[in-house]
């Protein structure tokens, strides 16, 4: 009876790398399947992070303002140097730098709350970003082109470097979740030039099993970082209903902004 790998090489004795190529496509499932996980967890905590700061921000923001006016109306009455001290610190750290608006993804400016920021804080509706969810067919696509196009498959340093501007656009259409640019992306690879293997398939074989390896290593430390991150532990606590723990953040918030509104006002009427 002969072996499906003899069967495969048409002779009696299985090739001496067929384990070897069982071994590796193994690996590179395990390791595919990971990647997608690892990717999709980014992706979620990325666009999680975006409507955590849309949301909650401008209230974080009026907190350390009115933190800032307490410490000055105190400095006031007082006339404390050390009092006067911490009030321009905190004051300081409010004040508007170059650039705000990119860093702080739209609350503010130099003139200071965007209205959409002041609807959140009057408890108005604010339209939150788009959740991306990569669907079946796109992991699907992403899986392949990851395995296909993989930079450690190649040999030769021009051609490594096709390989990872190639799974930088790869990775960029996955976080977006756009099916048609992966299909596209396919097309393209499939119409690429031909890789040239210089040695043998058993060295082929141990250096890819070696970079996967090394690879599921990094990912795992990327995986740890997400997970160990405030937001990624956020979304930890709250898996199944993450906008829910945002809203009760919100509540949270909005007493304190409420309690510091009623300190300032009685500071304000003692002096």
């Amino acid at each position: 009876m002969t072996t499906p790998e003899a069967e495969q090489d048409g002779g009696d004795a299985p090739r001496p790398e067929a384990r070897l190529e069982r071994a590796v496509r193994a690996a590179e499932q395990a390791l595919i399947e990971y990647e997608i996980a690892v990717e999709t967890f980014r992706v979620e905590v990325e666009n999680f992070s975006r409507l955590h700061e849309q949301k909650l921000g401008p209230l974080y923001a009026r907190l350390e303002d009115l933190d800032a006016r307490i410490l000055e109306a105190r400095a006031a009455r007082s006339g404390d140097p050390e009092d006067r001290r911490r009030a321009e610190e905190a004051r300081a750290r409010l004040a508007p730098i170059p650039g705000v608006e990119e860093l702080l993804h739209g609350w503010m400016d130099d003139s200071g709350l965007f209205p959409e920021a002041v609807a959140m804080l009057t408890e108005q509706a604010v339209r939150p970003p788009q959740r991306v969810r990569p669907s079946e067919e796109a992991r699907k696509l992403y899986r392949d082109l990851a395995r296909k196009a993989h930079p450690d498959l190649a040999q030769e340093e021009k051609e490594r470097e096709r390989r990872e501007e190639f799974i930088t656009r790869v990775n960029a259409a996955y976080a977006r979740g756009d099916e048609a640019e992966l299909r596209e992306l396919a097309e393209e690879w499939a119409k690429g030039p031909e890789l040239k293997r210089g040695p043998s398939r058993a060295e082929e074989l141990y250096a890819r099993l070696e970079w996967l390896a090394q690879r599921k290593e990094l990912l795992a430390l990327l995986a740890k970082e997400l997970e160990e991150s405030a937001i990624g532990h956020m979304l930890q606590l709250a898996p199944d209903d993450p906008d829910g723990l945002l809203d009760e953040i919100g509540q949270q918030l909005l007493t304190q902004v409420a309690e510091r509104e009623n300190e300032l006002a009685a500071l304000l009427a003692e002096g």
